[in-house]
């Protein structure tokens, strides 16, 4: 008992809490993808075949509500000119306020060893030279892209967290000179997003979601190139159809999907569709698979149809990662 008494009555030196660890603002993102096809605002990229993605994206935390970034990523595409692959540069600023999450920025998209199809002299029907290679190069169809089809957009997205298991957004994106055919164009939708409870699955860690967007691309007028070229006058036509341009035709579009994750990966099954027409979809894309399909506009007189613009199912595999979650 007085070794005890004793012992209370020393006194204790309180120990000296740890230091909270140092606040690292550096991050960075990556991941990589394999898809059964590469459909971007329910047109697909890929000729409705499998296409890869991968990307790249280091990030600047300013504080927990608020980060910089800037990244690159690479898609492989199918495209009418040849292009080797779609590679993306961008960035932006990503605040939050709250459940409201907003991510402005500037998108660069970029086509790189494409070549001219055309036909003929290398003139358009405008008189305007389109370089050598397009006297040379033709496409069965009569269909006709540039070179070069790169643009940038401008962005704004936000999206509202309602709880742990519903979100809801709003998108908008803006190009003064869409994929270079010298029409504006503006594409504005609404998605919705529900998370299942983390234990739907016990816990084997599997994740699900059920997701859906809706949107509208508008589009303005081509330059002279897609105005005058075999695409809007039709095979075998000779003489200018519509020297100052063509007007791309506006449409709607949607997808709808459920996802599944585990740790860093996620099988996306996703339904994709919009509403135009055979006609006005080969307009749009100059697809080099298009076939006379009966399928008229004003936007196009010829005939030709595409089927890129369609239903189409896409089954997608990604991981994605970063550096301060999965590498420390």
């Amino acid at each position: 008992m007085t070794g005890s008494a004793f012992a209370a009555d020393m006194p204790v030196k309180a120990l000296k809490a740890p230091p909270p660890p140092a606040f690292d603002p550096w991050d960075i993102a990556f991941g990589g993808a394999i898809m059964s096809d590469y459909i971007f605002r329910g047109v697909t990229q890929s000729n409705h075949k499998p296409s890869v993605a991968a990307y790249f994206e280091p990030r600047y935390n300013v504080n927990k509500d608020l980060q910089l970034y800037v990244g690159v990523s690479a898609e492989s595409i199918s495209f009418a000119n040849r292009a080797a692959a779609e590679v993306d540069i961008y960035g932006g600023i990503r605040p939050t306020f709250g459940a409201f999450a907003f991510d402005i920025g500037v998108w660069g998209y970029l086509y790189p060893g494409g070549s001219c199809y055309y036909g003929g002299t290398g003139f358009d029907f405008a008189g305007n030279f389109q370089g050598a290679d397009c006297a040379t190069n033709a496409l069965v169809n009569g269909n006709v892209m540039k070179k070069d089809v790169s643009f940038f957009e401008v962005y704004g997205k936000m999206t509202y967290t309602i709880n742990d298991n519903w979100a809801i957004g709003v998108n908008e994106y803006y190009s003064p000179n869409f994929l270079n055919t010298g029409a504006w164009g503006n594409y504005s939708s609404i998605t919705a997003k529900y998370t299942a409870p983390s234990t739907i699955f016990g816990s084997s860690g599997v994740g699900m979601y059920v997701s859906g967007e809706f949107g509208r691309q508008w589009l303005g007028t081509s330059d002279s190139f897609y105005g005058t070229g075999p695409a809007a006058a039709g095979p075998g036509y000779v003489g200018a159809f519509f020297p100052n341009g063509i007007k791309y035709a506006d449409y709607n579009t949607w997808n709808i999907g459920i996802g599944f994750t585990y740790k860093v990966f996620t099988l996306d099954l996703r339904y994709s569709d919009t509403d135009l027409s055979k006609a006005n979809c080969n307009a749009f894309t100059s697809d080099y698979t298009a076939t006379f399909s009966n399928s008229y506009s004003s936007a196009n007189p010829s005939g030709v149809g595409s089927n890129w613009c369609g239903a189409a199912g896409i089954a997608k595999l990604s991981f994605d990662l970063t550096a301060m979650t999965n590498l420390k």
